[in-house]
């Protein structure tokens, strides 16, 4: 029998009993939708988070303090003294690092009680110095950015993240307007273009020259054991080729000035863009398999359904499966029938789980929460579910009514 014959055959079965196949393919629908709904939002959540890191500065390297040190004290319930980067780190990396770099800064945060007329509220402050723009990639909507001059003279200006403006000002321009941070009197001098929420944001940042801030602002917070801490060091490497040379050689420099031993625990961190990536992507595909195995659940219920309702199918028409085979028709040729039903069964619910998953999909986008993308490879992925459901899940009625004795068939009531 032609394959066309078969497959007008199955859509006449299943046209005959239009409700228990539709609630049949439900089991199908809901796997096949939800796999190609989490495929297009992971896809999308790992561009929005590689988009975001980027953005913070082109081949980054981010120097900070390690962890809290364990050991018999954090074993008691003791504290224990947490590692630090000083500032004269940053300097011994300035004058070290001649090759493969084009800048780096040290960064201090804290966060202080900022005000202007009525308006008052905590925001993080952070000094840094003029090349802090190119190393994070900011963009200044008006006004200017911290210059070295402001920190050769400790000038009291500040720059506004464009949130801190917003809720500072409204909609009054703030550059030359006075802002009191802990007290003490800043010009706004400039203003950061918005970034949104991304990672390591600057919209709700104020940026002060950081030489300012040590001896103005900090205070005895930003000193340990009377030296400069800092909480980054940001450095750009000029080639993304040269990152890990770079890497080992700030480590290198590093371990050397804490005067650690090679098989000392590094009381510091050197992390570079893509091991962000890494550990962020590595969160996200997790999530994707957690939800995956949710939606495999779904297929592997919706595929025994099909099984059972195939089984109903062939116990219904066995008189027919009979007949058919006292006229000729052959083992194969019931087999091939009945696994075409299957199949076109199954594959009728991916069909219909695809176009709801990729509606699923596009509301996402279009609510704003998150930008989906729905690739070539989550369709043909989730399509190939189903065919594989229809397939393995087909084999065993097919099989049985195939193996029906025609007079036996022929003499079921």
């Amino acid at each position: 029998m032609l394959f066309s014959e078969n497959l007008k055959i199955a859509l006449r079965a299943l046209r005959a009993n239009k409700m228990r196949s539709m609630l049949t393919i439900l089991g199908i629908v809901i796997g096949v939708a939800t796999v190609v709904a989490l495929l297009s939002i992971g896809e999308g959540a790992t561009a929005s988070i590689t988009s975001q890191i980027q953005s913070g500065g082109s081949n980054l390297l981010t120097v900070s303090p390690g962890r809290m040190q364990s050991g018999p004290a954090a074993l008691s319930g003791g504290s224990q003294q947490a590692s630090y980067l000083y500032y004269e780190d940053y300097q011994l990396l300035n004058r070290a690092l001649t090759t493969n770099i084009s800048d780096i800064v040290p960064v201090y945060q804290a966060s202080y009680t900022v005000k202007f007329g009525s308006e008052s509220f905590s925001a993080p402050t952070v000094g840094v110095m003029e090349a802090h723009k190119d190393v994070r990639s900011l963009t200044l909507t008006d006004g200017r950015f911290i210059t070295d001059g402001d920190n050769k003279s400790q000038n009291l200006v500040a720059v506004l993240g464009s949130g801190v403006a917003e809720d500072l000002f409204g909609t009054i321009s703030p550059i030359g307007k006075v802002i009191s941070i802990n007290g003490l009197k800043f010009q706004v001098v400039g203003i950061l273009e918005e970034k949104g929420s991304s990672i390591g944001s600057p919209d709700e940042n104020i940026f002060i020259p950081i030489e300012t801030g040590y001896t103005k602002l900090f205070g005895e917070s930003a000193l340990y054991n009377g030296k400069k801490t800092v909480n980054n060091i940001l450095v750009s490497v000029t080639d993304e080729k040269d990152m890990d040379t770079v890497s080992a050689t700030v480590e290198y420099m590093i371990r050397r000035s804490h005067e650690l031993k090679t098989t000392d625990e590094l009381d510091f961190n050197v992390m570079s863009q893509s091991d962000t990536l890494e550990t962020l992507n590595t969160v996200t595909q997790t999530l994707t398999v957690f939800l995956g195995a949710i939606a495999g659940i779904s297929l592997l219920v919706g595929g025994i359904g099909i099984m059972n309702i195939m089984l109903v199918s062939v116990t219904e028409r066995t008189k027919e499966i009979g007949l058919r085979k006292a006229v000729g028709a052959t083992k194969n040729q019931i087999l091939t029938q009945f696994l075409i039903e299957t199949v076109t069964l199954s594959l009728l619910g991916g069909i219909v789980g695809i176009l709801l998953g990729v509606g699923i999909a596009l509301m996402f986008s279009l609510s704003g929460l998150i930008n989906s993308v729905i690739t070539a490879n989550s369709i043909l992925l989730a399509f190939f579910f189903a065919l594989i459901i229809g397939i393995f899940f087909g084999l065993y009625p097919a099989f049985r009514a195939a193996n029906l004795h025609p007079m036996v068939a022929l003499r079921y009531e």
